[in-house]
């Protein structure tokens, strides 16, 4: 006897995308032209629906290009059915290709992605880490990503956070093969070394990716060793993250795994990365490459070329909200990138992220992406908050 069919879950219809740039307390990057307190960098998405769920999400990129963006796609947005996360995230990249695909548009995508699959998770009640594939684990260790200094300042930004139970590390930037000072580069990684609680670990980000990298292939052959001998986790982003041949030699060469890719956007862009063996570890951010549906996607092209997925949506809580749910969906993913410090991660939820007596986070079960965001604590890194969480 055949058994009967189920009813299908009734549309949950977009009717409305906010968003709300972050200022205020914006990070320094390390970057060559330093982000200011006051600069936009970050931005959050709320997508309402006509079933009075709204959903969260985040882009990594100016939120004054979030806005613009937000208005080309709204038509392309207003009435679709956001239990459709896939289908309708594919349909905004499909119908931008010729506005600037890989940019801003698909930046802004990501947070609107983000937003449609927690408005899922809430309408299922199920995680977004259940419904992108299963649990593998409920928690993760978080490595606390920190911007290089002189030796000594080094040692004690590790202590502070190692004592705040850290037990994983990633330092890069700041001087680091800035000065064509090699023994200074040595004595910051190997003050690092010094500083990590027992059995910890220590990555190092050379920042490639910054205006005028000075150094090329050779440099980074020569750190790669540097950094082997003093027992470093991987090394990333050593040479500019356009010159895939150059990551190519460097990986065939190199005593340490080779990470890399948190610039590239969409999955097409992975790919030559993936066949031509770039990367030992691929480092996609969930606010830029285009959301949930399309770091899934490249985590799983990356695993069958046999590279190691970590995400790099370290930015705000919901891009760390997002992290934590994939790394609960794959197998293999035993770190989590967070920003240490950054009042986006740790000041804008009803309850923060607590790290556990291990040093792990724990990865939500609750609906969707499983953190609630604070409107009043918004309000303070937003004038536009109040856009986010007005009901329609």
């Amino acid at each position: 006897m055949q058994a009967p069919a189920r009813n299908s879950t009734a549309p949950v219809r977009i009717t409305r995308v906010a968003v709300a740039p972050l200022v205020g307390e914006s990070p320094p990057g390390g970057w060559a032209e330093e982000i200011k307190a006051d600069d936009s960098i970050h931005a959050l998405i709320a997508v309402h629906t006509d079933a009075g769920i709204t959903g969260f999400g985040s882009s990594f990129t100016d939120g004054r290009l979030v806005v613009a963006a937000v208005k080309v796609l709204e038509n392309l947005l207003i009435g679709e059915n956001a239990l459709e996360p896939e289908r309708v995230s594919e349909k905004l990249h499909q119908n931008t290709f010729w506005m600037g695909r890989g940019g801003t548009l698909t930046h802004a995508i990501s947070g609107i992605d983000i937003a449609l699959w927690d408005i899922l998770g809430q309408v299922t009640g199920l995680s977004i880490g259940r419904l992108a594939g299963g649990r593998y684990r409920d928690r993760v260790m978080p490595y606390c990503s920190l911007l290089m200094d002189e030796p000594s300042a080094m040692s004690d930004e590790i202590t502070r956070y190692r004592e705040q139970g850290f037990r994983a590390f990633k330092i890069g930037w700041g001087p680091f093969g800035r000065r064509d000072d090699y023994k200074l580069d040595e004595a910051i990684v190997d003050a690092a070394k010094r500083a990590l609680p027992e059995g910890g670990k220590l990555m190092v980000d050379a920042g490639a990716s910054d205006a005028h990298w000075p150094n090329g292939l050779k440099w980074a052959l020569r750190t790669a060793d540097m950094l082997a001998d003093h027992d470093v986790y991987w090394f990333e982003e050593p040479v500019r993250p356009d010159d895939i041949d150059d990551f190519v030699a460097l990986r065939r060469e190199s005593r340490i795994p080779i990470a890399g890719g948190e610039v590239l956007t969409r999955r097409q862009a992975y790919l030559p990365f993936l066949v031509r063996g770039a990367f030992d570890i691929v480092q996609p951010d969930v606010t830029k490459v285009g959301g949930l549906s399309e770091q899934r996607r490249i985590a799983r092209m990356a695993q069958d070329f046999g590279v190691r997925y970590i995400g790099h949506g370290w930015n705000t809580a919901l891009g760390l909200a997002a992290d934590l749910q994939l790394a609960a969906a794959l197998p293999n993913v035993d770190l989590v990138e967070y920003i240490g410090g950054s009042a986006y991660v740790d000041k804008i939820m009803v309850t923060p992220f607590q790290l556990d007596a291990d040093g792990m986070l724990a990865i939500p079960d609750s609906p969707g992406l499983g953190v609630s965001l604070d409107p009043d604590k918004v309000a303070k890194y937003s004038p536009d908050a109040e856009r986010l969480f007005a009901s329609d």
